[in-house]
């Protein structure tokens, strides 16, 4: 039993793992159509429906099994006419498991899909908490929740009547084989087909072994079942795995021009929406190019098709996409994708942060280059340098523990406009020669703006950088501005030069109201600006760090209950299901007493022996006919217990 616990707590570490693996090598368009609560439901869930069959549930079954074996053996060995008649209902047992078990595999996948709908559901809901109290959307989001845990109630009761039958056909057999198995081995008795009474005894134990094994086999048959059915989450990503080619590592590369040539494209997930239509554009190297544009008008997508989150001219999906992306004189889909997103470095509108400590999420942008591997104090100073980069060092030296300073979850410990220094931090710090800003301040206050403007443009110097903004002031300095509208590139030139020409651009200047040849923008922020800022944050870091302060007795030390007291308050929360806790109770009473029932009908057949004649018969008939009505009355309590549990 231990061998196979270890067994099943390694096949479910490897299989969470491959299928992990599987989620990465994905492409976007397949990740784009699986929820949040699917992945999470299948990690925890499912997996732990897999590890619990193959551990003692299958050694039962082994077991179970090798008991079969040698119980039909030692059967046949005495009687195999007696045998055979009686495995009758064996075969009735077979049959019913054929019939039953695709319902319940069917029917617990179908549970499955609508646990997936309100995990996915909480995920996102507690994922973003503040936003749902700030929306009082509490209620709304309860009642959603409640309508697919509802409906995942319904397909358990669907499944349940399944269960039912299927419990009562297994029981009804084990117990109607008893009264078979007497009633033919005595009628081969009086016929003298049976030398002795031993024969009949021996035989008619072997098969009460054997239908009792059959009933021992119900519960891990049913966690196989489920197990099957859970196993088909894993191994649908798991076979679709896709391992990237090789392709084309060469660093003159990250130095050269990405043109779009002619390039079409719409989401896998909304085909009839184009969103690039013809696009074409060059991003001139160690130079800066702005993309402004209304919402909606492909500014991301351009980012997602240079990051090769999405590939064009793939054979699925050849109807919406076309067109070429080169860098240099090599089409990005020929580049090795791993190589080639190392050499990107990526800033986005909501820098998310990992739950760890300023130094771990700044190394984060070290791994897949040179010094991922390099020892701690060359990372470190890889990490300060690019901090310093950043204006993130400033504040970072005011923090309690400075570079070990845990963020929270989510950075939820800073500001914004410090999580966004620490993500710009963390997009340089391998030195990539290309850099995406993709709306970088637009989530942050105006003074926040300022200083995180400062170090993009402390960091864009002698890149490659791709910028996205709205706020129009941030594009000012760029080389190149394209403005975009539906796909499409409409205008490009510099500042002066989209200006000079009055058309989108200018529209949307006049409608922002910046004034076209006075820079709103100091790139160059006064260090006392900067320090009264982070000092500010520094302090409010500190309070967060320290409130407990502000609550001297500690939390409130949580109230034990004991067993009978929350079983109690248990029932009585539920006692609108008062039917289905009373069918419940007495199903369980009646499977329960269905054994002692059994030992006392054997130790009235063993007295039927002592009789000759017609009182045997008469008296071996009887009996047999109280095993029967046995049979039915476990079908019964079963189908109640299978129905309700």
């Amino acid at each position: 039993m231990i061998c196979f616990r270890l067994t099943s707590l390694r096949a479910s570490g490897a299989l969470r793992l491959e299928y992990t693996q599987a989620l990465f090598s994905l492409p976007m368009s397949k990740l784009d159509e699986m929820s949040v609560g699917t992945v999470t439901h299948a990690i925890t869930a499912l997996s732990n429906t897999i590890q619990q069959s193959v551990s003692d549930r299958l050694a039962i079954l082994f077991q179970s099994l090798a008991l079969l074996i040698a119980a039909y053996a030692i059967a046949f060995r005495y009687s195999w006419a007696l045998t055979l008649v009686v495995s009758s209902a064996i075969v009735f047992v077979i049959l019913g498991f054929s019939l039953t078990m695709p319902f319940l595999v069917k029917a617990q996948q179908n549970v499955d899909k609508a646990d997936e709908k309100h995990a996915a559901l909480a995920a996102e809901v507690f994922g973003s908490i503040r936003t749902v109290f700030a929306l009082n959307a509490e209620q709304p989001l309860f009642k959603k929740y409640t309508r697919w845990v509802e409906e995942a109630r319904k397909r358990g009761l669907r499944m349940s009547l399944v269960s039912g039958i299927h419990l009562a056909m297994l029981f009804f057999a084990m117990y109607v084989s008893f009264s078979l198995a007497f009633w033919f081995g005595l009628k081969l008795y009086r016929e003298g087909h049976i030398a002795n009474i031993n024969t009949v005894i021996t035989v008619f134990f072997s098969v009460l072994l054997v239908v009792t094994i059959l009933g021992g086999i119900a519960g891990p048959l049913m966690a196989i079942s489920k197990a099957i059915s859970a196993s088909g989450a894993f191994f649908g990503v798991i076979d679709s795995k896709q391992d990237d080619p090789p392709g084309i590592r060469d660093p003159e590369l990250s130095h050269a021009d990405i043109v779009f040539e002619n390039v079409t494209f719409a989401y896998p997930t909304r085909r009839e929406m184009t969103v690039l239509k013809g696009f074409h554009a060059t991003f001139e190297r160690n130079k800066t190019t702005a993309l402004v544009g209304p919402s909606g008008s492909g500014k991301s997508t351009i980012v997602a098709m240079i990051e090769r989150w999405y590939q064009i001219q793939s054979e699925e999906e050849e109807e919406t996409t076309s067109g070429h992306i080169h860098v240099g004189a090599h089409n990005i889909n020929d580049l090795d994708v791993k190589w080639w997103r190392a050499q990107i470095g990526l800033v986005q509108q909501e820098p998310f942060l990992f739950n760890d400590t300023i130094y771990n999420n700044v190394a984060f942008g070290l791994i897949g280059s040179q010094w991922e591997n390099d020892i701690d104090a060359v990372k470190m100073g890889l990490i300060t340098a690019a901090c310093k980069q950043a204006f993130a060092d400033e504040f970072i030296d005011r923090l309690p523990m400075g570079y070990s300073t845990t963020v929270g979850e989510g950075g939820i410990t800073l500001s914004g406009g410090q999580r966004q220094r620490i993500a710009i931090a963390r997009s340089i710090v391998s030195q990539p020669q290309i850099l995406i800003l993709d709306e970088a301040t637009s989530s942050i206050d105006i003074q926040g703006e300022k200083v995180v403007q400062a170090a993009l443009d402390r960091v864009s110097k002698d890149r490659t950088t791709i910028m996205i903004a709205h706020r129009l002031s941030t594009v000012r300095r760029a080389d190149k501005i394209i403005v975009m509208k539906d796909g499409q590139n409409f205008e490009e030139g510099s500042h002066e030069e989209l200006i000079l020409k009055e058309g989108i651009y200018h529209s949307l200047v006049h409608a922002q109201q910046l004034s076209p040849l006075t820079d709103l923008m100091d790139a160059d922020v006064p260090s006392s600006m900067v320090s009264q800022k982070e000092e500010v944050g520094a302090q409010d870091y500190t309070i967060k760090e320290g409130s407990e302060q502000n609550f001297p007795d500690g939390p409130e030390p949580e109230k034990s209950f004991g067993f009978f007291h929350s079983f109690g308050v248990l029932i009585y929360e539920n006692r609108s299901h008062w039917l289905l806790y009373t069918l419940t109770l007495g199903g369980a009473v009646g499977a329960g007493s269905g054994f002692s029932l059994q030992s006392w009908l054997f130790a009235r057949l063993v007295q039927v022996f002592q009789f000759t004649g017609q009182k045997l018969v008469d008296a071996a008939n009887f009996w047999a006919l109280m095993f029967f009505i046995l049979a039915l009355a476990m079908a019964t309590f079963y189908f109640m217990l299978g129905l309700t549990v």
